[in-house]
């Protein structure tokens, strides 16, 4: 069952109600429909403020697939699975090339320039796009739940075998998360958990994994970012919603697949 997100007349995310509440609503000429990204929501048009109910999101970053769940103590609002952005460091490499072998010919290019950066954290271009991939799909949701917090298995990877100092300052993983962290506490509060944590969570809900990583089901990663809301926020000893929305994610841009959604809610 599919809840629709609802904003006051001032942008304010209020609780998600019913379709036929959403109907209802809009008949009247209480409020009007709005569509964002594949989201479909509705903005109250006689109310600045309202009931608000704590919302819990879980993120399961990955390698090539990453998955985010929507979730309060009542219900499962909404699951994700993103692309991960994986094409950057390609694209910089040969944009370097490109730009270096120009330099070397009698034609136009661009002077090089100053360090602009200088003094600001600086994070490599794939780690940038990667985590602040996933920093846009927060800040989009944010609009239209009134999330209290995120929950996010913490990934944690060595670069250099049995050097600490390098795998903790330098090791593009732990420089991108620290920054994401501290991006999304700016949202909300932010809780981790590591990944022995979430197995075993994921195993007292009686659920599992499945090893297709690439898959496009529930269990592939889905279930870790549910198992991720539902540890904060509880409510249910089972997944109540296991429908997915694919992100599919391009080079310059991305759209969520949910035009069948917006069929099934408003006809």
């Amino acid at each position: 069952m599919k809840y629709v997100p609802v904003v006051s007349a001032i942008g304010q995310p209020l609780i998600p109600c019913h379709p036929a509440r959403a109907r209802e609503l809009l008949r009247k000429g209480r409020a009007i429909r709005g569509f964002d990204r594949g989201i479909f929501y509705i903005r109250l048009l006689d109310r600045d403020n309202g009931d608000t109910q704590p919302i819990a999101v879980g993120i399961d970053p990955g390698s090539q697939k990453e998955a985010i769940t929507v979730k309060s103590a009542a219900h499962t609002y909404l699951n994700i699975q993103a692309d991960a952005v994986t094409w950057v460091k390609n694209a910089e490499k040969t944009s370097t090339t490109m730009r270096r072998g120009r330099r070397g010919r009698k034609t136009p290019y661009r002077r090089c320039r100053p360090n602009r950066r200088q003094g600001q954290l600086r994070l490599p271009p794939s780690t940038r796009a990667r985590w602040g991939w996933k920093l846009r799909l927060c800040r989009w949701l944010v609009r239209y739940y009134p999330v209290e917090t995120f929950v996010v298995e913490d990934v944690v990877t060595s670069s250099k075998p049995r050097q600490q100092h390098w795998n903790r300052c330098f090791s593009p993983v732990e420089v991108g998360k620290t920054w994401f962290y501290a991006e999304l506490a700016k949202l909300a509060a932010v809780h981790t958990l590591k990944g022995y944590e979430t197995k075993q969570w994921r195993d007292s809900f009686g659920l599992k994994k499945t090893q297709s990583k690439l898959s496009d089901t529930f269990d592939a990663h889905c279930v870790d970012s549910w198992t991720l809301a539902n540890a904060w926020i509880g409510g249910h000893a089972k997944p109540d919603n296991t429908d997915i929305r694919p992100f599919v994610i391009f080079p310059g841009f991305y759209t969520l697949e949910m035009a069948a959604g917006c069929r099934e809610i408003f006809g």
